[in-house]
């Protein structure tokens, strides 16, 4: 039996405009917690309680788990019949209608379709007809090709442009790759397999060039609606266009101003366009915000209120009170850590969950200097989007060449740093092990086990490394200095990911300049690793800790949010600031990392800390994110934390008004023409003095920088 439902209770204005909606194409601008699963679901129930069958509706989401609880949530509140609503994404409506109609795009009905890993295997065994020439530079690895002909699929663009955004370390080989592209197609074709791309553009095809089964489409669905439009790329938009050409009962629900997706192929734009496509658009905003205070919506409302297009809409809520959103200056990476613990177990002392806090950060390795403090003070934690610091192939690597210096028995990471050198497997490393343990042979002398041959020249290579790690000079930093000049070429030749790699292992520098012992820096990483999510039982799961990427955060809210490493050249990214609007989409995800916060909001950045010296697009400064730092000041309280000294690594970060914050007045250190060293910059030399504390230095690698004395490190040599 059916329910009548009174949706003028149920819903709030605007919701309720877009639920009783009549036919036509209609456009649901819907802010951030402003309730846009509730207005489909209800959408969903009127369609049905108004007597259009459930089989003449189409719901598309980007997940079947999406649209099935929509469509249950429905049949709840209404009619049961609710659950006979076609729901489910544009993949799976693709493989629907091309079941019916493939012989019109040159299929068989019967086509089978390849899974990720099967279309792997495909293009590996393509690789020997592409007749590389022997001198030329390494191939991508199978899944790498499967990431570079999948997104030139979704974007409809030649595979080379892909490369040269995104691969630049594959131009070289870009003819051979699109080479290889060509013959996965006509592969593809003679087998009669389709991969998960091959179903939308395959559907994409068949409605732009048959006008019978577009028709035959639009008099089966009567009422289209598609969730998060914002995230659909231009072959899924044309899809959308062809389905609801004829009838134009369409509507799309979706915010711009959370389009984060482009490297999947998304397009912001679909949302701005979808107007132009449907000529009597209706356009409704959800504006009423469920989920955060006003001052933390002030401040959201204000951070897009600087983007160059979009939806004006201003996000409001019934909700009373509420804090300013705290901006701080944590001065270091590790006082932001500092931060972070001090003000978990403040408010776990006074009863708040642990669950209710998240940890948001731009990028996964962003993360690892707090892993490592939470690790130490026992707080327990889960992590999502990247890998946990720890848990990762080449950190693994790359640490296990300072382990067994501080244990000569440690037989796991002899197995991995013996398994780098070329020509050393698995035998032959637990040949050595057991050699050197029965021989006891310290670590610096391994190339002079007795079956080396010219074969296994690389073990000259470690030894030479090694004697260097144990010299009584060296410092946990210069240590982490040699193990890097020794590993970057491996981990170029073992990953093709190697850039992103190379700027997580960079991490380490700053880590290890705080110890004078390599056992206490390799103890604080490595003592009591944190468990990996899989690990953490249901019971436990509300005593943890979220940390989270931005982008695996969407969705979801916390009633306490921290974004971290806001500042210029990490949020934004360096790497954005060559387009436009890749820095434009760099403003939208920091927008949807504010609005999952529900009661408190806290944006840290490490002030003093120094710009990426892997970054080739550095700015000139390095201080709060320029999309922070644009809002007016009174939409946030902005204070400046001190962090403690090595001595008390375990004290408080001391925070006070950034008013109160003044440089220390003393006298230059340094002398015009002194060489001085930069944990960042490397060796150079002093060329002048400028007032207010101020030193020119002249590095051999990073060219001229002024630096403030209060707040740089900079040591003579």
């Amino acid at each position: 039996m059916a329910n009548r439902i009174d949706y003028e209770t149920m819903l709030n204005p605007a919701q309720l405009e877009a639920v009783m909606a009549a036919d036509g194409p209609i456009l649901v601008i819907a802010g951030a917690g402003s309730g846009k699963t509730r207005t489909l679901v209800y959408r969903v129930a009127r369609l049905v309680e108004s007597g259009s069958p459930p089989e003449s509706i189409l719901l598309l989401t980007f997940t079947r788990k999406a649209a099935q609880e929509m469509l249950d949530r429905a049949a709840r509140l209404s009619d049961a019949r609710c659950r006979f609503v076609s729901g489910g994404t544009f993949h799976s409506l693709a493989l629907k209608v091309l079941r019916r109609h493939a012989e019109a795009v040159g299929y068989d009905n019967s086509f089978t379709i390849l899974d990720r890993s099967d279309m792997e295997e495909v293009i590996h065994s393509l690789i020997p007809a592409i007749q590389m020439q022997k001198a030329a530079q390494r191939f991508p690895k199978r899944g790498t090709l499967a990431n570079m002909l999948s997104k030139a699929a979704n974007l409809q663009t030649p595979v080379e442009a892909v490369i040269l955004e995104e691969y630049g370390q594959f131009v070289e080989v870009a003819p051979q790759i699109e080479h290889l592209g060509s013959l996965y197609a006509a592969y593809k074709r003679t087998h009669q397999l389709m991969d998960y791309d091959d179903l939308i553009i395959s559907f994409q095809r068949l409605l732009r060039e048959n006008r019978e089964i577009r028709a035959e489409l639009s008099r089966q669905y009567g009422h289209i609606m598609v969730d998060e439009y914002q995230d659909t790329n231009g072959i899924q938009a044309e899809i959308v266009k062809w389905l609801a050409h004829e009838r134009q009962n369409i509507m799309v629900v979706g915010d711009d101003s959370q389009s984060i997706y482009s490297f999947r192929g998304a397009n912001y734009r679909n949302m701005l366009d979808f107007p132009s496509l449907f000529q009597k658009t209706k356009i409704i905003k959800l504006e009423q915000n469920y989920r955060s205070t006003q001052p933390i919506l002030a401040l959201t409302n204000a951070l897009m209120g600087q983007a160059n297009e979009r939806y004006t809409k201003c996000l409001f809520t019934s909700r009373s009170g509420g804090d300013k959103p705290m901006v701080v200056n944590t001065k270091t990476e590790h006082g932001q850590a500092l931060l972070i613990c001090r003000y978990i177990k403040e408010q776990v002392a006074k009863g708040r969950s642990l669950d209710d806090v998240a940890v948001l950060f731009r990028a996964a390795y962003h993360s690892f200097e707090l892993e490592a403090e939470l690790t130490r003070q026992h707080i327990p934690y889960v992590k999502y989007g990247g890998f946990k610091f720890l848990e990762s192939a080449h950190i693994k690597d790359f640490l296990a060449h300072m382990r067994v210096l501080v244990n000569r028995d440690e037989a796991i990471s002899w197995i991995r740093i013996l398994r780098l050198v070329k020509n050393v497997g698995l035998g032959k490393s637990q040949t050595i092990i057991e050699w050197m343990k029965k021989e006891d042979i310290s670590p610096d002398r391994v190339a002079a086990w007795p079956g080396t041959g010219k074969r296994e020249g690389g073990l000259k290579a470690l030894g030479e490394l090694l004697s260097h790690l144990t010299a009584r000079e060296t410092t946990p930093r210069k240590a982490v200095e040699r193990v890097m000049a020794y590993y970057l070429p491996i981990l170029k030749e073992k990953f093709d990911d190697y850039p992103r790699r190379e700027k997580e292992l960079e991490q380490l520098l700053p880590m290890a300049d705080r110890y004078k012992k390599m056992g206490s820096f390799l103890d604080d990483l490595v003592l009591e690793p944190p468990s990996s999510t899989a690990d953490v039982e249901p019971g436990q799961r509300r005593k943890t800790l979220t940390l989270s990427t931005v982008h695996s955060a969407k969705g979801l809210e916390w009633p306490v949010v921290f974004i971290i490493w806001v500042m210029e050249g990490r949020f934004p990214s360096s790497m954005s600031y060559s387009n436009p609007l890749n820095l434009e989409e760099e403003r939208r995800l920091m927008y949807v990392a504010a609005t999952r916060a529900k009661d408190q909001l806290i944006i840290s950045y490490p002030g003093e800390e120094s710009p990426p010296i892997w970054s080739s697009y550095q700015r000139a400064g390095n201080g709060l994110s320029s999309f922070i730092a644009a809002l007016p000041t009174d939409l946030f309280s902005h204070e400046c934390g001190s962090t403690p000294t090595d001595r008390d690594r375990g004290g408080d970060v001391k925070r006070g008004d950034v008013d109160r914050f003044k440089a220390a007045d003393r006298s230059s250190p340094f002398s015009q023409g002194q060489k001085v060293r930069h944990p960042a910059f490397g060796t150079g030399v002093v060329s002048r003095f400028v007032a207010d504390n101020k030193v020119e230095v002249f590095f051999k690698k990073a060219g001229r920088k002024l630096l403030h004395l209060e707040y740089t490190t900079l040591e003579k040599v």
